[in-house]
Formats: C-alpha cells, sequence, structure tokens
C-alpha cells in the first residue's frame, strides 16, 4: 500500500476532482493538506481520503513538511507528495528534499517557475526562447527574476515585435504600461514573439520523453485579451506525428532535459514562426489547464487525471492510443463589461445540429458575471475521429453561439 499526500490550497471543483481520482486509485491510501477545515471538505472526498491535515499556508514548505510529519504519524509513514498547482511545485520540492522524499527538487522546480531563469537555461542549451529582459521596478530598484501570474493575464504588449531587439530591451518603466513594476510584483519584458501559438504536452519518465500530445490555440489567448469580443478555441488534431511537428518533436525533449526533469507531466507552450522555425514560450511541470487535461482525456479515452496521478504516486505510465480529435469552444461574454449574463443565443439549434459531437460541456448561467478571462462564461467539448470534423464543429459553435452581457 502506498501512502501518498496531496497538497492543494483551495477545492476548487476541477481540483476536487483531481484529488478524488488520485485518492481512488488501487492499493493508494491518500491525504490531503490544504487550507480547508474538515468540515468544509466535499462529500465526495470524505469517502475517499484516508486522512486531512489543515494548514494556514499551503505555499510554505515548512507548513508542509510539518503537516506530513502529523500525515505519516497517523499512517505509517509517507511515500509519496505531489500536487497540481504550478505556485506549489518549488515549494513541494524544497518539502520533499527536507523529508527526503522521491520527485521533482527545488532547483528543478525552480527553473519552471522562474520564467527568467527558465529562458536562460533554455537558450544556453541552444533552444531558441524569447530573451529575458528587466522585469521590475519598485524601492529596492530593477530586479532581474520573478514567477510571474500565469495564462497571460498579466502580459501586455507594448509597440511591435521588431521593435524589441533580443539584447537591448528598452526601458522597463517605459514597457511596462500605465501599472508600473513594484516591489513584490515583478514585470518581464521580453521579445514578442509572432507565428503560430501551440502546447506541446508530454510526459517523461526517468529522463525520457513517453508520450506527448500537440494542442493548437486560434487565435493566440494575449490576442484574445486585446479583443474583447474573440471566442477562443483549442483544437487537438487526431494526429500529431506529422513533419509539421518535427520542430517541437525535437525542441520540446531539449528543453525539458535543460530544465532537469526526470519524471512528470508538462505543459510547454510554444510558437510556430513565419519561417517555420519554433520558439519555445514557457514550461510548467503540472496538468495543461483551459479543458486541455480533460480534451487529453477524450482524445485517448482515458481519464487523464487518473494518468497523471499514477505518474505522480508510481512512477508509471501505461500506453496510451490517440484515437480521436477534440476540440473546445471558450463562451465569452458580449456587451457591458460590468453585467452578468443575460442571454445565451443559438443554443438550441446547434444542440440539434451538433450535438452529436459534444462529450462535454459548461453552458453559461443567468446572472452570471464575467471571468474577464480568455476562457470565458462557458465550454463546449467536441470530438470524432476526423480533425476536419472537428474544425467545421468549433468554427460553427463560435460563430453561432453569443453569450450576452447586461
Amino acid at each position: 500500500m502506498t501512502v501518498a499526500v496531496f497538497v492543494a490550497p483551495y477545492l476548487l471543483e476541477a481540483t476536487t476532482r483531481f484529488v478524488d481520482v488520485a485518492a481512488r486509485l488501487p492499493g493508494v491510501r491518500l491525504a490531503l493538506v490544504t487550507h480547508e477545515t474538515a468540515d468544509r471538505l466535499p462529500p465526495v472526498l470524505k469517502e475517499s481520503l484516508a486522512a486531512h491535515w489543515r494548514v494556514d499556508d499551503a505555499l510554505d514548505p515548512a507548513q508542509i513538511v510539518a503537516a506530513v510529519r502529523g500525515l505519516a504519524g497517523q499512517l505509517g509513514g509517507v511515500d509519496r507528495l505531489f500536487g497540481a498547482l504550478e505556485q506549489l511545485q518549488e515549494p513541494l520540492g524544497r518539502a520533499r528534499e527536507e523529508l527526503g522524499l522521491p520527485g521533482m527538487d527545488a532547483a528543478t522546480a525552480r527553473n519552471f517557475r522562474d520564467k527568467a531563469r527558465m529562458k536562460e537555461v533554455l537558450r544556453a542549451a541552444g533552444v531558441r526562447a524569447p530573451p529575458p529582459g528587466p522585469v521590475a521596478a519598485g524601492r529596492r530598484g530593477l530586479r532581474g527574476r520573478g514567477r510571474l501570474p500565469a495564462g497571460g493575464q498579466a502580459a501586455r504588449r507594448r509597440g511591435r515585435a521588431q521593435h524589441l531587439p533580443p539584447r537591448r530591451p528598452r526601458r522597463p518603466a517605459r514597457l511596462a504600461g500605465r501599472r508600473q513594476p513594484v516591489a513584490g510584483e515583478p514585470a518581464m519584458v521580453e521579445e514578442f514573439l509572432v507565428g503560430e501559438e501551440l502546447s506541446f504536452d508530454s510526459i517523461t519518465v526517468d529522463g525520457e520523453v513517453r508520450w506527448y500530445s500537440i494542442s493548437h490555440y486560434l487565435p493566440t489567448p494575449l490576442e484574445v485579451l486585446r479583443t474583447p469580443w474573440i471566442q477562443w478555441m483549442v483544437l487537438l488534431p487526431r494526429h500529431v506525428d506529422g513533419p509539421e511537428y518535427d520542430g517541437i518533436r525535437a525542441a520540446g525533449p531539449a528543453a525539458l532535459r535543460a530544465l532537469g526533469l526526470r519524471t512528470g507531466l508538462t505543459h510547454m507552450e510554444w510558437f510556430r514562426r513565419p519561417d517555420g522555425s519554433v520558439a519555445v514560450s514557457e514550461v510548467a511541470a503540472r496538468p495543461p489547464g483551459a479543458q486541455i487535461t480533460a480534451m487529453l482525456g477524450w482524445t485517448h479515452d482515458v481519464d487523464f487525471r487518473r494518468v497523471w496521478a499514477e505518474l505522480m504516486i508510481a512512477d508509471t505510465l501505461a500506453p496510451l492510443e490517440r484515437r480521436w480529435a477534440a476540440g473546445a469552444v471558450f463562451l465569452r461574454g458580449q456587451g457591458d463589461p460590468a453585467g452578468r449574463v443575460a442571454a445565451v443565443r443559438g443554443l438550441e439549434r446547434l444542440q440539434q445540429e451538433l450535438g452529436h459531437l459534444v462529450v462535454e460541456a459548461h453552458l453559461p448561467q443567468p446572472r452570471q458575471a464575467p471571468t474577464g478571462t480568455y476562457e470565458g462564461e462557458g465550454f463546449v467539448i467536441v470530438r470524432h475521429q476526423e480533425t476536419a470534423v472537428v474544425q467545421e464543429a468549433m468554427r460553427r459553435l463560435v460563430t453561432g453561439i453569443r453569450v450576452e452581457l447586461a
């Protein structure tokens, strides 16, 4: 019997599903470290968990260590320690080192979390990445390191791409935009990459990439953030072994080796530039967001949360066969950004025409507040064995559904 500890500060719906899947693995006793008190645990976790430990700050390595030692006393030892949240990876690495547990160490986690350091490591290994520039200003002056918000939420484009020379970035105060960097809230200036944006999701076991997937972002997340009327889409094609992906099949594993990954699931964002070259934007040592984890399950007919949990707990990966193409359309509200969802138009007709392709959906609800993100107020996932069929369904969904805010 393997005793594992899952760290999750808050139990949102998606996190709860990750925890529950891990807790129900055969031969596993799972304990949870969280900010939530026992009485606030979702009923499903009260049934599946072996133990629970509350902490005040789950990002504090010392509190994680204390919690794991307390749980070890209850459960007769702890064999594994892991979590899905990106901000947790470095604290978890430090805790593993203190406890002598296997898994990614703090230095490797820092390569993934510190975006400026990541780009330096990649470029030193010959992997093309945007060169890091000056990043922060405040009472203590400029600083060149920082752990930045995920998902492009704080990203801003300043000027045209060719106006940012790779090795001579402009003054950071002028490039930072209206909101100036302050101490403790770093900002990083880097080359604006132009081209098609994709992701390279992969599983590495003992230093070798054993599986990978490609996702297309349609259009780029930054373009969606800059243009309120655009509804974002993510496409996972059925086949990812063609020559059009030769560049990332070489650069992706090379990047992971440079960053020091031994075993784990990673989400890499990359650009295919107009000249066909590949540039890696960033890499996260965690399951992918934006419903990509769910779509990976739909394309392979597995629960991909279980695939990740088995990897984290037992360093194992069962064979995966890509059987389907899948796509997600994110439903963004149009109208008053300070309003709420007033209506969703076009659903009934599209349900009749495309319902047989829909495998998962979360529809905007009346009076729901807008999220302000490129993922919008809801989503629809479709799949089919032919990529072209999925692409056409996505086109019809994105043009046929309108979420109105008022």
